[in-house]
């Protein structure tokens, strides 16, 4: 139970230090919508949006007013566009790709994702024919996002796929060009996608969901530094009273908090719509404001920026205080769950990259204990898709070999070089554009394609 200070704690997080429901989402089954005609498949998409998600935005507001906590994003989740629509031509999945953003602004949400394919042990027609349909897609709508699953810790790496991918996040680059890549910044390549994400390019709903449901996602990295800068205050500093354990017991118990008051609106939310509950899933997920910040949690325990050196050893600590801390809070937790690190999306972290404190190995590396990976990262536009597809293979190992979820958000902009600046708006911030070595080079060994073989912990069956 919490105590009266920590209700009056959990108040004054709402008062001052940027704690909201960064986003609800709801995911929806479309697969009772397929048809081997595209006239009738868009006209299913379109009934099954506006019938789901028709009071979806306003609920969300009602429920927000009542409790006096902003609900910041709403977002439709939906199976995988190349599951249910896998008869169709790429040209063909573009229009359903528009069906999906018309019918997403129709109910006034920020976002729909699930278009979506999982290829970790091989592709078939209707994944292919996404893949290619994925740059168009993302350069003709503005609230579709896209997601393929190239790895997991049951097949191994599909490397096929991944180079796919990397040729395809050229595409998706060049065909945004005058927005600086900006399709890129709706598009994830996943290693272990969980079927439950509510965050946003990654979110789709998973084949063994329900017809529909409400998943939460919580953030409140402010929230967290601030409890770390009143308990070393309190303490002494580093060294006094108050050791490194003890700040995990802080930011444990400041994870408990957030969970339950997104536990609380989710919840609401679904009552109301008659729809069920699904997860919380609380990802300290930064918004590009001073003092909503994950990069600024790091100063706070005493590194001078993020990508310093202890910077990894820090995060697996609040990853894991993040994750136990919302477990004992509820025995609904999903998604993700954890720290994310999103550079253009993080003032804190953006200037760390141009401070040059941070860079892209450093990145990987702390990608081994923190949740997603290479998030909202911006490179050189002439990477070559080699590399690129080289990048998303290194991260994908990473998750495979450690059992976790790992994904790239990768943005090569087109036209600008290490060191400029990229420019994507809103949530999604800006950046200085971070180097990559060999970033041009031939690279054969991604073009032996065929697939990495599981670890042999794959078989704990």
């Amino acid at each position: 139970m919490l105590t009266e200070r920590e209700i009056l704690s959990t108040l004054e997080m709402l008062r001052s230090e940027h704690l909201d429901v960064r986003t609800v989402t709801l995911g929806m089954n479309l697969f009772d919508c397929a048809s081997d005609d595209l006239g009738r498949l868009c006209d299913n998409i379109r009934r099954r949006v506006a019938d789901l998600a028709g009071n979806l935005v306003d609920v969300c507001d009602a429920v927000g007013d009542k409790y006096g906590i902003p609900v910041v994003n709403k977002r439709i989740a939906v199976s995988p566009v190349a599951g249910f629509a896998a008869a169709f031509s790429p040209e063909q999945l573009v229009t359903v790709a528009r069906t999906m953003d018309a019918a997403a602004r129709s109910v006034r949400v920020d976002f729909i994702g699930g278009f979506s394919a999982l290829v970790e042990k091989g592709m078939a027609r209707g994944d292919r024919a996404l893949i290619e349909a994925i740059p168009e897609a993302l350069a003709v709508t503005e609230r579709v996002c896209a997601s393929v699953n190239v790895a997991s810790s049951r097949a191994g790496i599909n490397m096929d796929a991944v180079y796919r991918m990397g040729q395809t996040i050229k595409r998706a680059a060049a065909l945004t060009a005058d927005k600086d890549g900006l399709g890129c910044a709706k598009l994830c390549v996943f290693a272990n996608i969980p079927q439950d994400i509510p965050f946003m390019a990654g979110a789709y709903l998973g084949i063994g969901e329900p017809d529909a449901v409400i998943n939460v996602g919580v953030s409140g990295p402010g929230v967290v530094k601030k409890a770390v800068d009143r308990a070393l205050a309190a303490g002494g500093g580093p060294g006094a009273a108050l050791d490194l354990g003890g700040v995990s017991e802080i930011i444990k118990r400041t994870a408990y908090k957030v969970t339950r008051v997104g536990e609380l609106i989710g919840r609401e939310v679904a009552e109301r719509l008659g729809i069920a509950f699904g997860v919380v899933d609380l990802s300290l997920a930064p918004t590009p404001n001073v003092g909503d910040s994950v990069g600024e949690i790091f100063q706070s325990l005493g590194l001078a920026a993020i990508g310093v050196p202890g910077t990894t050893a820090a995060l697996a600590l609040l990853n894991d205080a993040v994750k136990k801390g919302g477990a004992f809070a509820s025995s609904h937790v999903g998604g993700l769950s954890g720290a994310f690190i999103p550079v253009s999306e993080d003032l804190n972290i953006s200037e760390a990259v141009e401070a040059g404190h941070l860079s892209i190995e450093k990145l990987e590396a702390l990608t081994s204990v923190c949740s997603v990976g290479l998030d909202m990262v911006a490179i050189p536009g002439d990477t070559s898709a080699e590399t690129l597809a080289a990048v998303i293979a290194d991260e994908m190992a990473i998750g495979v070999i450690n059992k976790k979820t790992t994904a790239t958000r990768i943005i090569p902009v087109p036209g600008k070089k290490a060191g400029e600046h990229a420019y994507f708006g809103g949530l999604l911030g800006q950046s200085v554009i971070m180097a990559v070595r060999n970033g041009t080079a031939d690279n054969p060994f991604i073009r032996l394609g065929g697939r990495i073989p599981a670890p042999i912990h794959s078989l704990n069956n």
